[in-house]
């Protein structure tokens, strides 16, 4: 009986206590709109843009580089000045934002994802629209 009961515990408890550990390993480094705005002009932060070239011109964080995050992985290199920064990563909604921030955190950057993106942020923005 009592082997029953180990075999059943090892069954069932284990994969939970490993998906536990898992999710706990992979917490996501976020910020809101509203906190983010008191870092605008924080030399300790920078904002990336990581939507696409014409989302970029429409409306932008001013000041804030555009890597879309499809081209992420192989512009790394360009973000090497900022490897002792902040980097608050931004897209429409905060998707393609989170994606992002994974992979810069992965690559030894300090990474945060801006939640909702680009139509949370009720601070500045420019437009270079041609």
């Amino acid at each position: 009986m009592k082997h029953i009961v180990f075999y059943m515990i090892k069954i069932f408890i284990t994969p939970i206590f490993i998906l536990l550990a898992f999710i706990g390993c992979h917490q996501k480094i976020e910020i809101t709109a509203k906190n983010a705005i008191t870092f605008l002009n924080d030399d300790k932060y920078m904002f990336l843009d990581v939507r696409t070239i014409d989302e970029y011109k429409n409306k932008a964080i001013p000041n804030a580089p555009c890597i879309p995050v499809q081209n992420l992985k192989s512009r790394l290199n360009e973000l090497e000045i900022f490897r002792d920064k902040n980097i608050i990563v931004y897209c429409r909604s905060g998707a393609r934002s989170s994606k992002a921030t994974e992979l810069l955190n992965n690559n030894g950057f300090n990474a945060i994802n801006l939640i909702g993106g680009i139509n949370k942020w009720n601070g500045l923005t420019v437009s270079s629209k041609d």
